[in-house]
């Protein structure tokens, strides 16, 4: 039985403990943004996986390509390929920078997933982009709901995440876990990056607007997902309505690595926001070091220490 596999006479672990950093961290890349770059990096590389899947690249290409650029970003966020050549670095350059902030935080990653990732970064493929379906930028405009629950008044925490960044996180979180589950990294990628088509129409009121429609719920559903779907050319409808079979349950690896990278986004969304009420001036000046060793730290230490700061 793959490991975690909940069916196992003796189950193992449900998940691997030793990636925890690492999705913590790649986490915030619904959160980095830049001058002159519209959205977040999560949400631009949401739009820039379906470019490439609507452009006729392979989804396993893509699958790769987009994974390994955001664990890149992790560290580097906005330090990306195309701001590092304009600014005058070689191709070697380029891809050495990549490569040491991936490296940077996949040390636990899997051996082969990281070898494969790290050859994108060294070698990156050029894929010409296709049009971006309508869902895209709606699914960036749709904010998702916060915690609700049935009978209580919804908790929103502020600024909310939208679908495109959700499904761009999991979608990452599924192809770092699925050696895990010994799941397919393609098809848990295609999963995640379509698994909420049905919000590109259909406004999130969370689990208690879900339960609200009652047997309209489906239905719904069915159709707003149809309506997304409708916009892509036949062979890759048919690719993604392939991979979003696994969506249902934990039957498959790929379902596994699914469920689990939609679980633990869903909970490090919020997780952040308490991360960020809870941070302390200790963590701040002394951990983080926010008045940073240099030649006028001792003059900076003074002028806080007088002006009684914090």
């Amino acid at each position: 039985m793959p490991a975690g596999d909940p069916r196992g006479a003796e189950p193992g672990p449900a998940a691997p403990a030793g990636l925890r950093e690492l999705l913590v961290e790649a986490n915030d890349l619904k959160r980095v943004r830049s001058a002159g770059r519209a959205g977040s990096i999560a949400e631009r590389l949401f739009a820039q996986g379906w470019g490439m899947l609507t452009g006729g690249a392979r989804p396993e290409d893509v699958a790769l390509d987009v994974t390994a650029t955001a664990l890149a970003a992790t560290r580097l966020c906005d330090l990306d390929a195309a701001f590092l050549a304009a600014s005058g670095l070689s191709d070697e350059a380029v891809s050495s920078v990549l490569v040491e902030g991936f490296d940077a935080v996949t040390v636990a990653l899997d051996a082969d997933m990281r070898d494969r990732l790290r050859d994108r970064l060294r070698k990156p493929a050029a894929h010409l982009p296709g049009s971006l379906p309508g869902f895209v930028a709606a699914l960036a405009q749709q904010p998702r709901a916060g915690v609700t629950c049935p009978g209580r008044p919804r908790i929103l925490l502020e600024p909310p995440e939208n679908h495109a960044e959700h499904c761009l996180m999991v979608a990452v979180y599924g192809v770092v876990l699925s050696p895990f589950y010994r799941a397919d990294p393609t098809t848990v990628f295609l999963a995640a990056m379509a698994h909420h088509f049905h919000n590109a129409a259909m406004p999130d009121a969370g689990f208690t607007g879900e339960m609200l429609l009652g047997d309209h719920l489906l239905p719904i559903m069915a159709r707003t997902t149809g309506w997304a779907l409708a916009e892509l050319d036949p062979p890759l409808r048919e690719t993604v309505e392939r991979a979003r079979a696994v969506l249902p349950d934990d039957a498959t690896a790929e379902g596994r690595a699914f469920h689990a990278a939609d679980c633990i986004d869903r909970v490090l969304q919020i997780a952040q926001h308490l991360r960020a009420a809870s941070i302390t001036m200790g963590t701040v000046l002394d951990e983080m070091e926010l008045v940073h060793a240099g030649p006028v730290k001792p003059f900076h230490d003074r002028v806080l220490r007088d002006m009684r700061i914090p």
